[in-house]
């Protein structure tokens, strides 16, 4: 008795779409900002100098990695090409698998773009994710990420502690604002991930396989996407005592979000409606951009956003302070009574 395999569900295209048509508007004004802040253009040019420029990252991979095509991981390479064609990106950017036993994947390069896969996502994922994974990084090859992800890659590597104190106090500010950008693109990306793939629950069952995912079939029976959701919700919920404060600090050293904050994130995009409107054709096209979504208007919408999170940072740590302060005078007038 043989089982019928189902056809693929067909997927939509979206012809000649813009990147701005799913970017976070935090994403676009964070960039906005890192580049008004003193030093960075000068940061850049001595990191891309001492990695030999565009090339010389290049040739990083061309002569340690595996670049992928036609003959080489063959079923990597189509479902890259699908996704070049989903999108609509006149060029198919180079794909590479490099060996890593950590989970990973990136896209480098400047004017030439090209995305890198860490060999462990290849282990841990079946192909509907990797279809996530890889519209990710042609997300953030869209939107013009990579140079800017490059260095703040490097950036988040460097130990400050190791620099000179004046060194150390010139790059901080510099080094905060790359990696606070580095976080807010990649809820930008993680949106095309979802484009690509059309699956809200497959994009959400990539984060919950990079926050604890194994190898094999039957650690992946082991895992639930909506158990994963749950505990989503919990930690955005989980404000108690020094909570709030340890969530900032656990998350400023870092190039991405906490892997529950995406998907949570993800979720609330599809709640907003705007990722139905892309999917009924309902997008900006490629050179209609400053008209139809001004960074003007992207401002104002990552001003609301970032308010929003300072009115709960402020509340949070208000009503910590209360009960602290609650707590104290109940422990006076206790000790008081003895």
């Amino acid at each position: 008795m043989t089982t019928s395999i189902p056809a693929p569900r067909p997927r939509r295209t979206f012809p000649e779409i813009a990147a701005v048509s799913w970017e976070h508007p935090a994403d676009r004004a964070a960039l906005q900002a890192l580049r008004t802040v003193p030093g960075v253009d000068e940061v850049i040019r001595k990191v891309l100098a001492l990695l030999g420029g565009e090339r010389g990252i290049r040739l990083l991979f061309q002569g340690n990695a595996v670049r992928i095509g036609p003959t080489q991981f063959p079923r990597l390479w189509t479902l890259h090409t699908e996704l070049v064609t989903t999108f609509d990106w006149p060029t198919t950017p180079e794909l590479y698998v490099t060996q890593t036993p950590i989970f990973n994947a990136g896209a480098y390069g400047i004017d030439e773009p090209f995305i890198v896969l860490n060999s462990a996502a290849i282990e841990l994922l079946d192909d509907d994710e990797l279809r996530v994974l890889l519209a990710h990084e042609l997300g953030h090859v869209m939107s013009g990420h990579s140079l800017y992800r490059t260095i703040a890659a490097i950036l988040a590597m460097v130990s400050l502690g190791a620099l000179p104190i004046i060194a150390e106090i010139v790059l901080w500010p510099v080094r905060m604002a790359f990696l606070e950008w580095s976080r807010k693109s990649e809820l930008s990306s993680d949106r095309a991930g979802l484009l690509g793939a059309q699956d809200i629950v497959v994009a959400q069952r990539l984060d919950m396989k990079m926050a604890g995912g194994g190898r094999g079939e039957q650690f992946a029976a082991q895992l639930n996407v909506d158990a994963f959701m749950q505990q989503a919700h919990e930690y955005a919920a989980t404000n108690e005592g020094l909570d709030v404060v340890y969530k900032v600090l656990a998350t400023l050293a870092l190039t991405h979000p906490m892997h529950t904050v995406r998907a949570a994130e993800l979720q609330r995009w599809v709640a907003s409606g705007d990722y139905d409107r892309i999917m009924r054709g309902e997008y900006i096209r490629r050179g209609a951009e400053a008209k139809e979504r001004p960074i003007r208007d992207d401002m104002a919408a990552a001003g609301s956003y970032y308010a929003a999170e300072a009115r709960n940072l402020a509340r949070d740590v208000t009503d910590v302070a209360k009960r602290a302060a609650t707590a104290a005078a109940e422990a006076f007038r206790s000790a008081q009574k003895k």
